[in-house]
């Protein structure tokens, strides 16, 4: 899916425009045990509580395509064949009316996931979204669709006890606390299956959400979808820093390391000016050619190029965002750390001074300490 096609899909989780008539689900405790089920009928329930749940499943599809969504790729065989996707399918193909499979679900979710302790809530929602016609212009036509789009949404959301709040109680006539019991959080990960691809289904894949970027919830893919993933965007990140780090070894300097956050900083700001909604990537070879760019030798381009393969795959496609923070340029030693306007990471320069290693900035004017502004004298 690209940017395009999931804001399409996004603007779908409303009471107004989606198709959604129940939602389904079930509480689990800590001790993995379902201890109630969700069957809600949309009609039935008050705008509030409808638009929260919505709230719950639409967060499913939230965050940056790369980083908290990641494609899932199903190989030809499971299609076909497999007890993972006959189950999706088959959830799908019932517009999850089917107890039977929603238990089924649920007891591999639960089976798969640990939540540290923590009783969470899983939800389940089946939408048919009547594809507009779009023309060559870009235009959709709502009366012009040609095709219907089934999928199903499902987000895992910890629960967790409500604090303790101080209020009036008018039967009391008096002020007291008050104990809000348990709250259902903003969902820890989920999946809407199949892909929107194209404007249509693809049901070869699934969008699969990680609230936190750090962590891929292996476990959880491994029982509902049964394939590999991507590394994790914190783990691209920290794989390429390696690289980075034991390939230049003593080359490796802040001139360096500066110009390389640049240069993909430019790319990623062309790529969002261009409004493309599939996602930058960059080849190894083009990383080769920004670390050459740099001044780098071909011996230490050559051995960050392996050390990439190594990490990434032979032919692995990666993407800038997820190699550096593009709103962020920071510095950092043991004892301090500085954090800049990446637009402004030419002010700061190394410097060695009497045998001493410094990290210099230039501050000409406007600097503050604590928020107080303070004069720089040559003394």
């Amino acid at each position: 899916m690209n940017q395009r096609e999931l804001n399409e899909i996004r603007r779908r989780i409303r009471l107004d425009r989606s198709s959604i008539s129940h939602i389904y689900g079930c509480y689990v405790n800590s001790s993995r045990e379902i201890i109630a089920t969700i069957d809600e009928s949309m009609g039935l329930l008050s705008q509030e509580e409808a638009e929260k749940y919505l709230q719950l499943l639409k967060k499913s599809l939230s965050g940056a395509l790369g980083k908290n969504l990641i494609d899932i790729s199903f190989a030809t065989k499971q299609v076909m064949d497999s007890d993972e996707h006959r189950l999706l399918s088959a959830l799908r193909k019932t517009e999850l009316k089917d107890e039977e499979l929603r238990n089924a679900f649920y007891q591999c979710v639960i089976n798969s996931i640990n939540m540290e302790d923590s009783s969470y809530v899983i939800l389940l929602a089946h939408d048919n979204y009547d594809v507009p016609y779009r023309g060559r212009d870009g235009q959709q036509d709502r009366d012009g669709s040609d095709q219907v789009f089934s999928y199903i949404l499902c987000s895992i959301c910890p629960v967790k006890a409500g604090k303790v709040q101080f209020g009036y109680c008018p039967e009391e006539s008096r002020f007291q606390n008050f104990a809000p019991g348990q709250i259902v959080a903003a969902p820890e990960l989920g999946f809407m299956f199949p892909s929107f691809d194209d404007r249509a289904a693809n049901i070869y894949n699934a969008l699969f959400y990680s609230k936190n970027t750090e962590e891929i919830h292996q476990d959880f893919i491994d029982a509902v979808f049964r394939t590999q993933v991507p590394m994790s965007a914190g783990h691209q990140r920290e794989a390429f820093h390696e690289a980075l780090s034991q390939a230049l070894e003593k080359e490796c300097s802040y001139d360096v390391v500066q110009s390389v956050h640049e240069q993909l900083r430019e790319r990623l700001e062309a790529h969002k000016e261009s409004r493309d909604p599939e996602p930058l990537t960059i080849s190894q070879g083009e990383l080769g050619d920004i670390l050459k760019n740099s001044g780098l030798s071909e011996e230490r381009i050559d051995d960050f190029q392996g050390r990439c393969r190594e990490s990434f795959g032979e032919d692995a496609e990666l993407r800038p965002a997820n190699l550096i923070d593009s709103r962020r340029f920071a510095i950092a030693t043991p004892e301090v750390k500085i954090s800049v306007d990446p637009k402004f990471s030419y002010l700061v320069q190394t410097r060695v001074i009497d045998g001493r290693k410094y990290i210099l900035i230039a501050a000409d004017s406007g600097v503050e300490v604590n928020g107080v502004g303070i004069n720089i004298t040559e003394d």
